[in-house]
């Protein structure tokens, strides 16, 4: 289950309480509010490792592409200096390496902007969850600041 989820069967359980007769507040089960929390404090810690291993993963990715960019450069080198005597040969050579680092960076960057975008993903996911219980809490803020006014004025 997922935050998100969690969130949900909050905002369930809020629906479904009963409200206490002549105010705007509800009566909820005590321990059924944190065994769900329990269940949130023990997802959410899951989504930041889960983000934290996307980043890790991207990283090594690009030091990956990077590694093996650096190993065709090498390797166009080694070539390119084989055939040192032989101009038309040489300048093909350059060629070809060029190609060849432009399609490393090329796919490097392919890569990394995908893992950049995953995680880019699972973190607005986690972002809209915190914003849904920010926003259950200012609710429930307001309506107990309202509550109180309203016993004030009575």
């Amino acid at each position: 289950m997922d935050a998100l989820e969690i969130i949900d069967r909050i905002e369930e359980l809020l629906d479904k309480s009963k409200r206490v007769p002549f105010t705007s507040n509800i009566m909820v089960a005590e321990n059924e509010i944190y065994e769900i929390l329990d269940e949130l404090r023990n997802v959410l810690p899951e989504e930041f490792r889960q983000a934290r291993w996307i980043v890790k993963e991207r990283e090594g990715m690009i030091e990956e592409s990077k590694r093996q960019a650096e190993r065709i450069i090498r390797e166009a080198k080694e070539r390119s200096e084989m055939l040192v005597n032989e101009t038309e040969i040489i300048k093909n050579a350059n060629r070809k390496a060029e190609d060849l680092l432009s399609i490393a960076e090329a796919r490097s960057r392919t890569i990394r902007l995908e893992a950049e975008d995953y995680a880019d993903e699972k973190l607005a996911g986690l972002e809209a969850a915190l914003h849904k219980i920010l926003a259950a809490i200012e609710k429930g803020r307001e309506q107990f600041k309202s509550s109180i006014s309203g016993e004030d004025k009575e």
